[in-house]
């Protein structure tokens, strides 16, 4: 599933769709995540150890309070479904084509590029009237960094299937793997540097710091260190607990009223 040879990158207007659907599901459900949250969330799915079925993740992403689960009854029209659908699937493909690719540099017209948005710069890019009534709206909530939301996201994946991220055997595998996830989890935690990068043009006031513009390229680094881990490792094996046999001498289990040793374990 979720997979196609030719993606179509998704446009502006397709992610301002994506915008404006989960706008509407957020007027009737709690808990509807930003979209830059949604893109960290299906990252790390791509990257998962185990494929996760779509209701599985979609049922942790975006399920109904009442049901817990995930359906066309959820959105506004059959059609709204479909589109979202359609959408999020056309990005799954891009994504996973992208860490698929072999590129040496982000700067590579096929490397991942995740979808996330500088609020702090766009806010601070924002007339006088414009801040203040995004002040008031907000309240006392602060402003994300920059692509905090999206590592937010992708950690919340990890944390909701953790069995699926449990270190593997091998100890430099294992070394591999903390270290990818240290760096995102980096990310989750504020820009506390001073800002001196202007996302937003020379003409916008800095809101991101070299520190953390550094620190995602290394946590895009380390999404396809992940990706590249899992499939190298494959996925978990169950393991097999054999019950005990009985003794040479005990009844047969399979009730034949003979000795083990004259029945099943001749």
């Amino acid at each position: 599933m979720n997979t196609t040879a030719t993606p179509t990158a998704l446009s502006d207007d397709d992610y301002d769709a994506l915008d404006q659907i989960l706008d509407d599901l957020r007027e009737r459900l709690d808990e509807v995540p930003q979209w830059e949250f949604c893109e960290g969330f299906m990252a790390a799915l791509i990257c998962c150890r185990r494929a996760i079925p779509a209701d599985e993740y979609f049922g942790a992403l975006l399920s109904d309070p009442a049901t817990g689960s995930f359906g066309p009854s959820l959105f506004a029209s059959p059609e709204q479904y479909e589109q979202f659908l359609t959408l999020w699937n056309r990005r799954w493909n891009e994504v996973a084509t992208a860490l698929d690719a072999p590129v040496d540099s982000l700067d590579d017209e096929r490397a991942y590029a995740p979808e996330v948005v500088d609020v702090r710069g766009a806010v601070a890019a924002m007339t006088d009237e414009e801040r203040a009534a995004m002040q008031d709206e907000l309240g006392d909530e602060e402003l994300p960094s920059f692509a905090q939301v999206w590592a937010l996201g992708f950690m919340y994946a990890v944390e909701t299937w953790p069995e699926e991220w449990a270190p593997p055997r091998d100890k430099e595998a294992a070394g591999w793997l903390e270290d990818a996830l240290e760096r995102m989890v980096i990310m989750t935690e504020d820009d506390d540097g001073e800002p001196t990068i202007s996302m937003f043009g020379e003409d916008s006031p800095p809101s991101v710091s070299q520190e953390r513009l550094n620190a995602y390229g290394e946590a895009i680094w380390a999404v396809y260190d992940l990706r590249d881990l899992w499939k190298n490792i494959g996925p978990r094996v169950e393991q097999v607990v054999k019950g005990s046999e009985p003794g040479r001498n005990d009844p047969c289990p399979c009730g034949s009223g003979k000795k083990y040793k004259k029945c099943c374990g001749a």
